[in-house]
């Protein structure tokens, strides 16, 4: 096992929690900066009113994308199980 093997897995674990958490991220942003928006504009200061769509939000890119994650992290997974013999010999 080589410093540049490790350097790969952690490389490639960081990335695919990244890829994985992305979308929810993005969306979170995105509703956020919509929802701040609709308080500037209408004076509404109610600190309530910014996490109940962000949940919202949230929960539905996670039911839509759960299948998508679970492959992604399913594979990882795998590949990671079949090189322990490559790693240990």
């Amino acid at each position: 096992m080589t410093i540049g093997f490790i350097v790969e897995m952690i490389r490639s674990a960081v990335l695919l929690v990244l890829t994985l958490s992305a979308p929810m991220l993005l969306v979170a942003l995105i509703v956020g900066l919509l929802v701040s928006i609709f308080q500037a504009t209408t004076s509404i200061q109610e600190q309530t009113l910014t996490f109940v769509p962000k949940i919202t939000a949230i929960l539905l890119v996670l039911v839509f994308s759960a299948d998508w994650m679970f492959t992604s992290l399913s594979e990882y997974t795998i590949n990671l199980f079949q090189m322990i013999p490559s790693v240990s010999g």
